[in-house]
């Protein structure tokens, strides 16, 4: 299986696709302001404490003070209290933990309001992006994750993952770990160390450690809500997580993105630094690489399968709905209950792809085809799990109930990705009625007019969609140079699937859009 990660980037935002084998599977949406990431950690300020919710509302900046439940202060929080306040008092703080002595562990079912007060200084890590009318859920149980290991401060355990399933490595990597970790700091292992030499995972603690110490370094003196320690972007974070030899190739369409892939590949694997690759081509690059047409096919609330069935998805406050229908699939020759199985089983592997690509969290219900065969819905059981293997959010499956549904809850960490598929009449804006579609070629060339003769631009893109691309390039003396020649200007006409069919757009050379 090879992987591609195709990455968009605009003025207001960078749009991610994580392709395997050229199929979307991932999608995300990263706007250039956005300031609240999951991992991001924050000075805060508590606002609140309520006791009947046993949490506290902290200011961290955004326009809703954001939640902290009891349970997510985590075991070591009286050490990083005291550690906080040493720090701001500190005149030379240090990050070192080696003669810190760690104070016990809160108690298991307290009372937040014997721990926290109002107006108190907190350091917290946003846990979850806000969420509709929420703010972001935090976690006062830092973590600063690297490549290979997590790292844990106020803590000694060294704790390996679950997917690594042999003993013998599970041993040799605990012990690697122990002999060179600090003293005051755990330690959780990732899949992605399984059969790493000392050397690398030294390397990776190196790197932790130093945003550990910069985290440091940026909380004294600085008043709540701060951001001392800011996660990776998005693109960066998908390769620290997901880099594996399959990875095919990296495109970027920006320059500095571009830089910033390469700096973070040749820190974390050398080998693959030459994978990323920098994208200058006339169409958009989600054209060029057909995500934009997935994108279009894959966000509706119909998504067809190849065989001819398809999926009906619905989305509630309380939760996601998705209905198998065999569609025209119900006709083949095959009975009723081998029928029902192989649409079953195509449509879960539709669906694993659909709840990574939309981030669909919360708890999803799956309407399948009724099977009589007990065998049929446990093999269809097995398929659900097997297929969600490859998602990274925590998720639980139930096996399918008497009237055919399977139960699925799924970690929800950010907002559900959504696309809108339907476009507004480009002719009509939505009224239902247009203006003569022969009259386009006039209104564009009247806009060239005065693009040439008032802003006296000599160079410009034009933004169509194909069919109009291929009607102004036709013929040898076509109708671009036409224009050309008689407004002494370079055009450069671009194609885009995702514009409408009369839709039109000029951009200069410096790619921004020329407003009417």
């Amino acid at each position: 299986m090879s992987v591609d990660l195709i990455i968009d980037s605009s003025a207001s935002e960078v749009v991610i696709g994580l392709l395997h084998d050229k199929q979307l599977v991932e999608l995300h949406r990263e706007r250039t302001n956005n300031n609240y990431t999951v991992g991001d950690i924050y000075l805060g300020k508590v606002k609140k404490v309520m006791p009947g919710l046993n949490a506290v509302f902290i200011d961290v900046g955004y326009e809703k003070d954001a939640f902290l439940h009891y349970l997510d202060l985590g075991p070591q929080y009286n050490s990083l209290a005291k550690f906080l306040k040493n720090t701001i008092s500190s005149q030379t703080p240090t990050s070192n933990l080696t003669n810190f002595q760690l104070e016990a562990d809160i108690e298991k079912n307290g009372k937040i309001n014997q721990i926290v007060s109002s107006g108190q200084q907190i350091l917290v890590q946003i846990a979850k992006e806000p969420i509709s009318s929420k703010g972001p859920r935090l976690t006062s149980e830092i973590s600063i994750p690297g490549r290979y290991i997590v790292l844990v401060p106020f803590a000694s355990r060294v704790s390996v993952s679950q997917k690594i399933k042999s003993g013998e490595e599970r041993d040799r990597l605990i012990k690697l770990l122990q002999g060179i970790k600090p003293k005051g700091f755990g330690v959780i292992i990732r899949t992605v160390a399984e059969n790493k030499s000392l050397t690398e995972l030294e390397s990776d603690l190196g790197d932790i450690l130093s945003k550990w110490k910069e985290m440091v370094k940026n909380i004294p003196g600085n008043k709540p809500p701060f951001k001392v320690l800011g996660e990776l972007n998005r693109a960066s974070a998908i390769l620290r997580d997901l880099l594996s030899p399959k990875f095919n190739s990296i495109v970027v369409n920006d320059e500095a993105i571009y830089n910033e892939v390469k700096n973070y590949l040749k820190n974390i694997a050398p080998d693959k630094e030459n994978i990323a690759k920098i994208y200058k081509g006339k169409t958009p690059v989600f054209d060029q690489y057909g995500v934009e047409k997935q994108i279009k096919a894959l966000f509706g609330k119909t998504v067809t399968l190849k065989t001819g069935a398809y999926l009906i998805i619905e989305h509630t406050e309380a939760l996601h709905v998705i209905d198998v229908n065999s569609g025209y699939r119900s006709k083949s020759g095959a009975g009723q209950e081998q029928n029902a199985f192989e649409v079953n089983m195509e449509a879960a592997e539709e669906i694993a792809r659909q709840l990574r690509l939309r981030d669909m969290g919360g708890i999803i219900v799956v309407d399948f085809i009724d099977m009589k065969e007990e065998a049929h819905r446990e093999q269809l059981f097995q398929k659900m799990k097997e297929v969600m293997k490859s998602d990274r959010a925590k998720h639980s499956i139930l096996p399918p109930s008497k009237f055919g549904l399977i139960q699925i809850t799924r970690q929800r960490v950010r907002p559900e990705m959504e696309v809108n598929t339907t476009e507004k009449c480009p002719s009509c804006d939505g009224t239902g009625q247009s203006q003569a579609s022969i009259l386009l070629e006039n209104e564009i060339e009247n806009h060239l007019r005065y693009i040439t003769s008032q802003l006296n631009l000599k160079k410009v893109a034009l933004h169509v969609h194909p069919f109009i691309e291929a009607y102004l390039r036709k013929g040898i003396f076509s109708i671009r140079w036409k224009w050309q020649k008689k407004y002494k200007c370079k055009i450069n006409i671009v194609s885009s699937a995702s514009y409408g069919m009369l839709k039109y757009s000029f951009f200069d050379v410096n790619e921004e859009e020329i407003k009417f």
